[in-house]
């Protein structure tokens, strides 16, 4: 089974119109992610160069998943659906196979 970063990561290549925005607890911080077109991307934290690195390591604990349409702009994101729980997200991930 991929780990859940790769699995949000291929919703994106199926879901080009989307990015996912993860807000995350990594041990005692928090971080949030944003995951478009297959590649994620801290936005509070640097990001490794190497693509290997995954940027949700395995452990971390989801706390919500917003769903934004493209172009995004975070000054005005346009939200499809905010606050979702992994077992939501998990739902779209097998509607589209990954």
């Amino acid at each position: 089974m991929n780990s859940i970063g790769k699995r949000l990561e291929q919703y994106t290549v199926k879901r080009p119109q989307e990015v996912l925005i993860v807000n995350v607890a990594v041990g005692s911080e928090e971080d949030t992610i944003a995951i478009f077109k297959g590649f994620s991307s801290s936005l509070v934290r640097p990001t490794a160069f190497d693509p290997d690195v995954p940027v949700l390591p395995d452990g971390a604990k989801i706390i919500s998943i917003d769903r934004v349409a493209t172009p995004y702009d975070p000054e005005a994101p346009l939200y499809i659906q905010q606050g979702l729980l992994w077992e939501d997200m998990e739902a779209l991930l097998l509607k589209v196979g990954v």
